[in-house]
């Protein structure tokens, strides 16, 4: 099983930026597929970005144009950059992977190996 490791997350004012950050270790890294999840008090767990291994990529609407998943296969991290942050962004962060190569992608319930998550708090 491979485990999942988030950091730099953190409290940032209206309109900055934070990279959040998720390595593997263990296993068989990078052939599956890699996303970014999170979840806000009071709200289901939401899909926000996924690299899919087979040069897809897919964010949701709510961070498109604002975020950028990156993995790197040599350092077997995934990456998450967020700009112009706002406060409707503040949740727990999860990276995530799945061996699913037909999706729904973005879906939390294609996904089986979780990490702790990083809090993001935008004021």
């Amino acid at each position: 099983q491979v485990q999942l490791v988030e950091s730099g997350g953190g409290s940032v004012q209206s309109g900055g930026s934070l990279t959040l950050s998720c390595a593997a270790s263990g296993g068989t890294h990078f052939t599956y597929c890699m996303g970014w999840f999170r979840e806000a008090p009071g709200k289901e767990r939401e899909g926000i970005a996924v690299d899919n291994l087979f040069g897809r990529v897919m964010y949701a609407d709510s961070v498109k144009g604002r975020f950028t998943i990156s993995l790197d296969n040599i350092k077997s991290t995934v990456d998450l950059q967020m700009r112009s942050l706002k406060p409707e962004d503040t949740a727990m962060y999860y990276c995530a992977s799945s061996p699913t190569t037909t999706g729904p992608f973005l879906s939390p319930s294609a996904y089986n190996n979780w990490g702790q998550g990083t809090q993001v708090t935008v004021s």
